[in-house]
């Protein structure tokens, strides 16, 4: 399993990156461009923007990043973790090519997905250039990035979306959360022992957990999780970012399948919303940043609703320490 996919395990991202393979990043020019080179946004935060290109005007041939409208909120500082809604569109073209406002909720009880990211590190849906353009801005902030593809996307351009390296495409980016996490944090306290039936957990300082799957018991049909460190922290809200540490193996076998500190520690994602394993969204909303939760997840919670994934058949067991919300 190579780096993305393992990533993926326990973040399956449900937006795809429609217009890059891979984001490459570059230095922003920020200055010195006319309102009529640039795009037009309408709309107040935290609604879907409306973009426009100024009549009878030619995008500036520089990439621009500007503050549409500045929050109230925190500075985004490098390697902050965020929740953004986004949506691009070419210069003039009226039509979203990709984004968060389009992923609507199947029912008013679910939030819509959002983007969850660390700043400074790679995005499976957002370019590094246009990711790094919140750095510097206030949570609640509006921020529009307009550039050419070449530029803003580079050699990670996927020229199957019939996008050229000279289309100007124009990001609108709000910033709708933001938290800074240690990403070597982990839960603190005594550990639970683990209940009659579920897998022993031993959690060494800094490494993945060890996890032994009980001799001669059947795997679970059913979603099984026990706390086995009680955080004191908040409760987490479906439609959030989650930080977390997390160490998965298989039931089956025992193996070790993913774990986050084999990737330089923890991770970010949204919660409650379908873009994890609907056994993370059922076994983690509820619970309290600073817990350590033991789960076991059946294929039908897991990867069985994806038959192509080399998990699709399997229990899986995950300890996922909770760090922070965003």
């Amino acid at each position: 399993m190579n780096y993305n996919t393992k990533r993926r395990v326990a973040a399956l991202l449900a937006v795809p990156a429609l217009l890059f393979t891979a984001a490459c990043g570059s230095e922003d020019d920020k200055g010195g461009e006319s309102a009529e080179g640039v795009a037009q946004i309408q709309g107040k935060f935290g609604a879907k923007p409306e973009i426009s290109a100024p009549k009878d005007a030619e995008p500036s041939d520089k990439t621009v990043v500007k503050t549409v409208s500045a929050g109230k909120g925190p500075e985004i500082k490098a390697s902050d973790f965020v929740r953004l809604d986004w949506t691009v569109e070419k210069w003039g073209g009226g039509q979203p090519l990709g984004g968060t406002w389009a992923t609507a909720s199947p029912d008013a009880k679910t939030p819509r997905r959002q983007s969850v990211e660390q700043v400074g590190k790679q995005s499976q849906q957002l370019p590094a250039k246009v990711l790094d353009a919140v750095k510097g801005k206030k949570a609640g902030s509006r921020i529009l990035v307009q550039g050419t593809a070449g530029d803003l996307i580079g050699q990670g351009l996927n020229t199957a979306s019939g996008i050229t390296e000279k289309d100007v495409l124009v990001w609108v980016l709000d910033a709708v959360g933001d938290t800074s996490v240690d990403t070597k944090a982990e839960a603190k306290g005594e550990q639970a022992a683990s209940e009659e039936g579920m897998p022993e957990v031993e959690a060494p300082s800094q490494k993945a957990a060890t996890i032994t799957i009980p001799k001669g018991t059947k795997a679970p049909k059913k979603l099984e999780e026990q706390v086995l460190i009680k955080g004191d922290g908040k409760k987490v809200e479906a439609g959030q970012g989650l930080i977390a540490q997390y160490t998965g193996v298989k039931w089956e076998d025992g193996k070790k399948f993913d774990s986050s500190w084999d990737h330089g520690g923890a991770t970010a994602f949204q919660i409650g919303t379908g873009s994890v394993v609907a056994g993370w969204d059922q076994g983690l909303v509820g619970k309290n940043v600073g817990d350590r939760v033991l789960l076991v997840i059946p294929p039908s919670l897991g990867y069985g609703a994806s038959p192509g994934s080399e998990l699709a058949k399997n229990t899986l067991v995950f300890v996922v320490d909770i760090l922070g919300t965003v």
